[in-house]
């Protein structure tokens, strides 16, 4: 991976991370914290996805499906901190 990749990588994590802050509860968590949501969302998502038999193309998919695998992640934790 070069450092374009790497950097569009970061800001697609950092985008679904903050996305998915938001939608669970309401403000992201500082930039560091967004990426990582993004990126552990991004490999939940993709996986999610990929059972379902679904694939993301362009720019808007990968940011769907890592803010959709953030979103699921953040529900995830809450369920064990409640635990």
């Amino acid at each position: 991976m070069d450092v374009t990749g790497l950097l569009i990588f970061l800001a697609i994590g950092a985008v679904a991370g903050w996305l998915g802050g938001t939608i669970m509860k309401g403000a992201g968590f500082g930039l560091p914290g967004n990426i990582i949501v993004g990126i552990i969302g991004a490999v939940l998502g993709g996986h999610l996805f990929g059972l379902l038999g679904i694939t993301g193309g362009g720019l808007i998919g990968p940011i769907v499906t890592a803010t959709v695998g953030a979103v699921v992640f953040l529900y995830l934790v809450r369920l064990i901190k409640k635990a």
